[in-house]
């Protein structure tokens, strides 16, 4: 049972912040790609701007399993379950995709990366000081803390491996994986959009 009443997320990478007037880095790429091969990773591709994309435009890009969530997201306000992290006392609900009207809410999952639980990079991104501000003490996690995942498939334990700072250009956050690994990010340092703060994941047996 969620008790979501939790502080949240910061802004997100290629997302323009309502953190400041900085322009938002432009992808340059125009679609989501599919599910990625067993062989050789993949990264999805990113839609110029990233400001305002549907659900709906994104959904053909969804991978195995992840046509009920986005499917549930399309209802306003509809959830697709929820992040905790023990660390920084966060509990609170977690949306799918990336647009800002999602990260308004809570943090965001990546379409076209992999779900929580599943083998690859589930990617998520969130505000670091406006509206939820779900992601605003990134930067406290240290290699071993507990990032929990809650959705329809039950709870995935993941725990952090290290944390790095990248440019707001940096789309290879999202390359997908061989095994279960997850990202989180938001803007860096707090109150900009100049970087972005990254903090890699590992699923845990």
């Amino acid at each position: 049972m969620l008790g979501v009443g939790a502080t949240t997320v910061g802004a997100a990478l290629l997302i323009p912040s309502q953190e400041s007037d900085l322009a938002p880095a432009s992808a340059g790429q125009t679609t989501v790609a599919a599910a990625p091969s067993t062989t050789a990773p993949t990264r999805p591709t990113i839609p110029p701007g990233l400001t305002d994309i549907s659900v709906t435009e994104l959904g053909t890009g969804a991978l195995p399993g992840q046509e009920a969530a986005i499917q549930a997201s399309r209802d306003e306000g509809a959830h697709i379950g929820a992040i905790e992290i023990p660390k920084i006392d966060l509990l609170i609900y977690m949306y799918e995709g990336v647009q800002l009207t999602t990260l308004d809410q809570g943090p965001g999952h990546w379409p076209g990366t992999a779900l929580p639980g599943q083998a690859g990079n589930t990617v998520f991104a969130g505000h670091r000081t406006s509206m939820n501000a779900a992601f605003a003490d990134l930067d406290q996690l240290e290699e071993g803390d507990q990032v929990i995942f809650q959705n329809a498939d039950g709870q995935h334990t993941y725990e952090v491996e290290y944390t790095e700072i990248v440019d707001p250009s940096a789309l290879w956050i999202a390359d997908q994986t061989e095994e279960a690994t997850a990202t989180l990010f938001a803007c860096h340092p707090k109150g900009s959009v100049s970087q972005r703060i990254v903090v890699r994941l590992e699923l845990q047996a």
